[in-house]
């Protein structure tokens, strides 16, 4: 990796804490620089318009849980081990806390910005290989059309996420949750 890179890298670390932690209106290429102790407009040099600071910002959040999420080899056969598996994806992701809540206030505020949004949603570099995980899954436990309920299982795991990092729900078993989904998917299905 370059010392460029590097300081990319850096620099949609430090984007994605100050949003995490002080909201998106926060984010200036002065907090930046504070946040990585550089001197003042070392940032620009980077990113030169805030909109390349949040741009960095969602490429840096899409990476990190690239590398959280691999797919496993081979789908889980049954509900109990599907939803164990889920739950414990859920858990791997919820160990970057600040990292969703970026996300999260992102999603809220480019809501306007088609393309920003986009990456964060349906162009998201994840969101492939999401809803493939999710249909393989749905397809090896017997739930009739995988591929229309992908979708509603991403939606469930994010809402369970985002209970965790944002909400009360750090308590509650997401396990039991998964399993009743499934079943009611294979049941009705």
């Amino acid at each position: 990796m370059t010392e460029s890179t590097d300081r990319r890298e850096a620099i949609g670390d430090a984007a994605i804490a100050i949003v995490a932690k002080d909201g998106l209106r926060a984010l200036t290429h002065r907090a930046v620089d504070r946040e990585l102790a550089l001197p003042a407009g070392s940032t620009s040099y980077y990113a030169r318009t805030r909109r390349q600071l949040i741009e960095a910002m969602v490429h840096r959040l899409a990476n990190r849980t690239v590398t959280d999420l691999r797919p496993p080899a081979e789908p889980a056969r049954t509900v109990p081990e599907a939803a164990q598996r889920l739950a414990a994806g859920l858990a791997t992701l919820a160990r970057r806390p600040a990292d969703h809540r970026a996300r999260y206030a992102l999603l809220v505020e480019l809501t306007g910005d088609e393309e920003l949004h986009a990456l964060l949603t349906t162009r998201s570099p994840i969101r492939a290989g999401a809803l493939a995980t999710a249909e393989a899954t749905l397809d090896a436990i017997g739930v009739p059309e995988p591929e229309a309920h992908a979708p509603a299982l991403i939606a469930l795991i994010d809402g369970l996420l985002f209970d965790r990092v944002a909400g009360g729900g750090r308590d509650v078993p997401a396990e039991p949750m998964i399993r009743a989904y499934l079943t009611g998917l294979v049941t009705t299905g």
